[in-house]
């Protein structure tokens, strides 16, 4: 058929009609009168016809065009059935989640995972000050590593500690992302063999917690029981057991039994039951505790609400500039080591300290809480007096 507007428009024969000028295209004229273009091309040694629309919709020049380029992808090895329907497909589209969005579900997951209930709060408010501002809106795929750098560098040297902690959160929420499939490239939080070639390293710290050196003990804790209040009791008590602070701020007086105070696992730093002998003056501390504040489940409150964190730095800052709490565990094994012939692993089992062999560690616990007990007396009466020697031990060493 010799193929003009006019003859199209005219033609009414049902049908399949040829376009004389270009090989495989057709006119398809339908019963209802309706008229449709198609193209047939050999692929792959297979017969096989597309569409390429309907006319008037379609023009010759339009139809004609449409078939010269089906023809090049043929000439190309390219399927124009399969890329048709490869199109049709509907393409399902995953949404990527905001870093806001994702780092906040990241942090519930995980909340139950760390043993302290501040740490998720740590974790919020460090990526909500710092790095929500930069990034929070943007899709986990977009953060790169100039983004990464425009959050750390403010506060790398000034707040060196809050920095690392920082970059280390959101690598591992970044980490999660990729785990999640939600992000393909690698991670820029990342500190070895990326981040560390552009931020210089932390000065790990040479400087230990502060400690009042042991011959200087008897003396502090006079000042300290002529000091009065709460906070005062409880440093005095945390001294005479070498306590870390949460564990004895967090204490509860279920916890005591007799003489003996069992701090669960959870609040202990090697995720370890761990008891203390409580000797005679700790006792007394506990008696006076529950007397100023009868009502509370806590070893040391006020208005049934344990103490804060700061309050025992607080007291120590007042009576000495320099020291810490944490400090006087040193002050303690400093004393146990250059003073007394107690054992370096009864001193290691007062403190609480982690014990890599599990058969050793396990020996210890069942058979020192004694042999601690005698070494905290010892501890307790030198620093009441300066003085020390268990009358039992001695009695013994004569016989």
């Amino acid at each position: 058929m010799k193929m003009t507007d006019i003859s199209i428009k005219t033609q009414n024969k049902a049908g399949r009609h040829t376009d004389d000028q270009t090989k495989g295209l057709h006119l398809w004229v339908k019963k209802t009168g309706q008229k449709y273009w198609n193209f047939r091309y050999t692929f792959n040694s297979k017969r096989e016809t597309i569409s390429l629309g309907a006319y008037p919709e379609v023009s010759l020049k339009l139809a004609r065009q449409r078939a010269i380029e089906v023809r090049n992808k043929v000439n190309q090895g390219v399927s124009p059935l399969l890329e048709k329907k490869t199109a049709k497909k509907p393409q399902i589209q995953t949404l990527i989640p905001k870093f806001s969005e994702f780092a906040m579900k990241y942090i519930e997951t995980m909340r139950p995972k760390w043993r302290n209930p501040k740490h998720a709060e740590q974790w919020v408010s460090t990526v909500q000050q710092y790095a929500f501002p930069i990034i929070g809106e943007m899709s986990l795929d977009e953060i790169d590593t100039p983004n990464i750098m425009e959050i750390l560098t403010p506060i790398w040297l000034t707040k060196s500690e809050t920095a690392s902690r920082l970059r280390g959160r959101i690598e591992r929420i970044l980490s999660a992302s990729i785990t999640s499939k939600h992000r393909v490239h690698a991670n820029p939080a990342i500190w070895k063999g990326h981040l560390e070639n552009l931020l210089p390293a932390h000065q790990a710290s040479q400087e230990h917690h502060e400690a009042l050196a042991y011959e200087e003990m008897p003396e502090f804790m006079r000042k300290l029981r002529e000091t009065d209040g709460i906070s005062a009791l409880a440093l005095e008590f945390t001294i005479l057991n070498a306590n870390r602070t949460g564990e004895v701020l967090l204490g509860k007086r279920s916890e005591i039994d007799g003489n003996v105070w069992t701090i669960p696992a959870n609040r202990m730093k090697a995720n370890r039951e761990h008891q203390v002998p409580l000797c005679n003056r700790s006792l007394e501390i506990l008696s006076i505790a529950q007397y100023l504040d009868p009502e509370s489940e806590y070893l040391f409150s006020r208005n049934g609400k344990h103490l804060s964190n700061m309050s025992m730095l607080m007291m120590v800052r007042r009576m000495e500039k320099g020291l810490t709490v944490h400090g006087f565990r040193s002050t303690f094994r400093d004393w146990v080591s250059e003073e007394t012939e107690h054992s370096p692993e009864v001193a290691e089992m007062a403190l609480a300290h982690a014990i890599g062999n599990k058969v050793e560690a396990a020996y210890r616990r069942g058979k020192l809480l004694e042999r601690r007990r005698v070494l905290m007396t010892d501890w307790e009466s030198y620093c009441m007096t300066g003085r020390w020697g268990n009358v039992i031990e001695i009695i013994q060493k004569v016989a």
